[in-house]
């Protein structure tokens, strides 16, 4: 029995969410969102809450349950509150600055990165050495933050680079002579 599948998905006040086939639509405040589950489960909307329920008991069914009631609390937090990444950047000479849909990285290079933000996401920059990524589509705000750090991982040695605002960067001691 997953242990996550058989909890139910609480809708929130302002919070719709209809079943059309195995499409379940969730509308919020943040706009529209919706998720296509696998023939192996079952969805149900029932007293404001969302049931998520195996067909059958086979190995893929089971682990198509609690991955499927995950994508559909994924749907409701990003319709009420939305994700949020935050990078930050190290580096003397290191910046980042919005130009209209254009995200302008300067980071060591001979030329500037501009980074194209896609449609769904919105990014700031709240001091030329931050970086903040939000948006209703988990995947994609984690998909951007990943696109915007792999011009310039952290490096172990001084830590410069781009990396998120929680992450530990584990420094190296440099040559002795």
């Amino acid at each position: 029995m997953s242990r996550i599948g058989k909890r139910p998905v609480e809708l929130p006040s302002g919070v719709e969410a209809s079943i059309a086939g195995q499409t379940i639509s969730v509308k919020g405040p943040k706009g529209t969102r919706e998720f296509t589950a696998t023939d192996d489960v079952t969805l149900a909307v029932e007293d404001g809450k969302v049931l998520v329920s195996p067909r059958g008991s086979s190995k893929r069914a089971r682990q198509q349950w609690g991955m499927s009631r995950t994508m559909v609390q994924n749907l409701v937090t990003g319709v009420t509150d939305g994700f949020k990444k935050e990078l930050e950047i190290n580096g003397v000479g290191y910046r980042a600055q919005m130009q209209g849909n254009t995200l302008k990285l300067a980071l060591g290079y001979s030329h500037d990165v501009n980074f194209e933000v896609p449609q769904g996401v919105t990014v700031t920059c709240p001091k030329q050495t931050e970086i903040v990524i939000e948006g209703s589509d988990e995947q994609l705000v984690g998909q951007v933050a990943a696109n915007i750090r792999e011009w310039r991982k952290p490096e172990p040695y001084k830590g410069k680079g781009i990396k998120y605002k929680d992450e530990y960067i584990f420094r190296k001691e440099g040559k002795k002579k």
